[in-house]
């Protein structure tokens, strides 16, 4: 008998052949249409200043000797339009609680420590290509007043023409994901919100925005 999570993993499966965009018609492979990343909600903790540092290093602030707590991963991908052309220009920001659980934004009441030389937050452009990429550390999941937040970073994306809000989870996640209220909201299209581990440290995680 199949479970929730073999299911699971075959809908990704399937999602992952869907955004690679290969479909084999008459012996001719040609692009497929992709689904649209779900979105989400902008979330309490957007910040309210931006640090100066916002570079797609979030595990070193410039001037800092040290670096974040945690373990770092390495999140790359392409922002694409609903025909699968990549968004050249785009701008992507994303931010994040530490290894702790905790953001760096004073309306978080969480008493885990903050971490001095975590940034927490990033900016970027995608590249020609649609391209992007950030080095950051796997957050933690925590406790909220809507309950129980599984490891998330928060994206807020803009393209030529319209805006994505939404969160990144992750693929190994799927015990703590199940747990998340915000992710089973998502219900099937919570495959699209996932990043998939390449590597111990690596994740893939392409956006589809509805550009035209």
């Amino acid at each position: 008998m199949e479970n929730d999570y073999t299911l699971s993993r075959r809908r990704f499966a399937g999602a992952a052949l869907t955004a690679a965009g290969i479909i084999a018609t008459g012996g001719i492979a040609r692009a497929a249409t992709p689904a649209q990343t779900a979105s989400g909600p902008l979330g309490p903790f957007y910040p309210i200043m931006r640090p100066a540092d916002d570079d797609f290093d979030m595990t070193m602030i410039k001037g800092n000797t040290g670096r974040a707590l945690g373990r770092v991963i390495e999140v790359t991908g392409r922002v694409l339009d609903s025909r699968g052309n990549p968004v050249r220009g785009a701008e992507l920001e994303l931010w994040q609680c530490n290894a702790a659980g905790r953001y760096d934004h004073p309306g978080d009441i969480a008493t885990a420590p903050l971490d001095p030389n975590f940034q927490g937050f990033a900016r970027l452009i995608t590249g020609p290509s649609g391209e992007w990429r950030v080095m950051t550390i796997k957050p933690a999941g925590y406790s909220s007043p809507i309950g129980w937040r599984t490891p998330h970073i928060h994206f807020d994306v803009r393209g030529r023409q319209h805006r994505l809000i939404t969160q990144m989870y992750f693929s190994e996640d799927h015990v703590t994901n199940s747990k998340d209220a915000l992710y089973n909201q998502l219900g099937e299209d919570a495959i699209t919100a996932m990043a998939a581990q390449q590597a111990a440290d690596r994740y893939r995680w392409d956006i589809v925005v509805s550009d035209s």
